[in-house]
C-alpha cells in the first residue's frame, strides 16, 4: 500500500510539474518559522515531501521529515532532513513527547481520519510544544463562485476534506486552542478569509488562543480570525 502511494504521489507532482523546490503558498514561510522557533529544536514535518519548505526552518535545528513520496525524500535528505519513508495515516514510529515542534503544512485534506494522525501528533508532541500547519482555504470566495455556477470547487483529487477556518479549528479541538491566520493569494490584502488560498494554524499546547495568536506576525496578509 505504502509503495502504491508512493507511485500515486510521484506522478501527481510530475503531471502538475510541482518540482521539488516547488511550495505551496510561500506566504506560509514565515509564520511557520516564527511558531517553530530555534535553534535547537526537534521539529518533525509530516508530509515533509522534497524538503521545500522544510529547508527554511532547518538552521540550527534538527529536522525530521516523513513522506510516502520515497522519491521526493531523496531531495529532502540532500537538504539536511532526516528522512522516514512512512505514511502519516499509519502510527508513527517515534517515542511519546519525541518532539518540541510537529509541522503539518497541507497534509489533513489529504487523510481518510484525520482524527488519528491528530491523535499521533499528540502522542509524538511535547508536553509545551507546538503545532504548525496549513489546509487550502476551501471556501474562500473564488470557490464558492465556482459553486455557484454549477463548477466543482475542488479539483484536487488527492483532496478528500474542505476546510473553513471553523472547521479546522474544530478539527485541531484536541491538541488545543488553534489560531487560524488565512495567507496568499494576489487579493489577500482586501479580505484575507474571502481572498486568501490557504489557512495557516498554530496550536500552543497549554497556551490559550489568545497567547498563541500573540506569536503569529500581523501583516496585512496575515490577519488572525475568528469567521466561519
Amino acid at each position: 500500500m505504502k509503495g502504491e502511494l508512493s507511485d500515486r504521489y510521484r506522478q501527481f507532482h510530475e503531471d502538475r510539474e510541482k518540482h521539488a523546490d516547488f511550495v505551496y503558498v510561500p506566504e506560509r514561510v514565515p509564520l511557520f518559522v516564527e511558531a517553530i522557533g530555534g535553534p535547537g529544536m526537534a521539529v518533525l514535518d509530516l508530509g515533509c515531501r522534497a524538503g521545500a519548505l522544510s529547508q527554511h526552518f532547518l538552521a540550527g535545528n534538527e529536522v525530521t521529515g516523513v513522506d510516502v513520496d520515497e522519491n521526493a525524500l531523496g531531495h529532502a535528505a540532500d537538504r539536511g532532513l532526516r528522512t522516514v519513508w512512512g505514511d502519516v495515516e499509519e502510527p508513527l514510529p517515534f517515542e511519546d513527547g519525541s518532539f518540541d515542534a510537529v509541522v503539518v503544512g497541507e497534509i489533513l485534506e489529504h487523510v481518510r481520519f484525520p482524527d488519528e494522525v491528530i491523535s499521533e501528533i499528540a502522542r509524538v508532541l511535547k508536553p509545551d510544544g507546538v503545532v504548525v500547519g496549513s489546509v487550502p482555504n476551501a471556501f474562500r470566495l473564488k470557490n464558492r463562485v465556482k459553486f455557484l455556477f454549477g463548477r466543482s470547487p475542488e479539483n484536487n483529487p488527492m483532496h478528500l476534506r474542505m476546510y473553513s477556518p471553523a472547521a479546522i479549528r474544530q478539527e485541531l479541538a484536541p491538541l488545543g486552542d488553534a489560531t487560524v491566520t488565512p495567507v496568499g493569494g494576489r487579493l489577500a490584502r482586501l479580505g484575507p478569509r474571502l481572498f486568501g488560498n490557504a489557512l495557516v494554524f498554530v496550536v500552543r499546547r497549554g497556551q490559550s488562543r489568545e497567547s498563541s495568536a500573540s506569536a503569529v506576525s500581523r501583516s496585512p496578509s496575515s490577519i488572525p480570525t475568528d469567521g466561519s
